[in-house]
């Protein structure tokens, strides 16, 4: 099993930025695929951004241009950087880890822009 903690979340005004971090308890293979979620009260889980084992990104479109995802496999660790955050972003925010075969979660982070 791995356990994936999330951090950096928090109230932001809009415009401002924030960076999320997502460490997993163990050592993350090289070939796992990471990706951020986000969810709002009575909606379903929407994909943000994905990072391959390659180093491939994918995002969603009406974040690209302003989050960027990154991953540090030495230190077991994704990244979203936010940045030009706007009150639709609020969300809480899910780091995923996956392969074909395995499929890890976060227990989310709340992220809040408003003035």
């Amino acid at each position: 099993q791995v356990q994936l903690v999330e951090s950096g979340g928090g109230l932001v005004q809009p415009g401002g930025s924030l960076r999320l971090s997502c460490v997993a308890s163990r050592r993350i293979f090289r070939f796992y695929s990471m990706g951020w979620y986000r969810q709002t009260p009575g909606k379903q889980r929407q994909f943000v951004a994905q990072i391959t084992s390659g180093g491939s990104t994918n995002y969603l479109d009406s974040v690209t241009g302003r989050f960027t995802i990154s991953r540090d496999n030495a230190k077991n660790t994704v990244y979203l950087q936010m940045n030009s955050l706007k009150p639709e972003d609020t969300a809480v925010y899910y780091c995923r880890v996956y392969t074909a075969l395995d499929d890890y979660w976060g227990q989310g982070t709340q992220v809040t822009v408003s003035s």
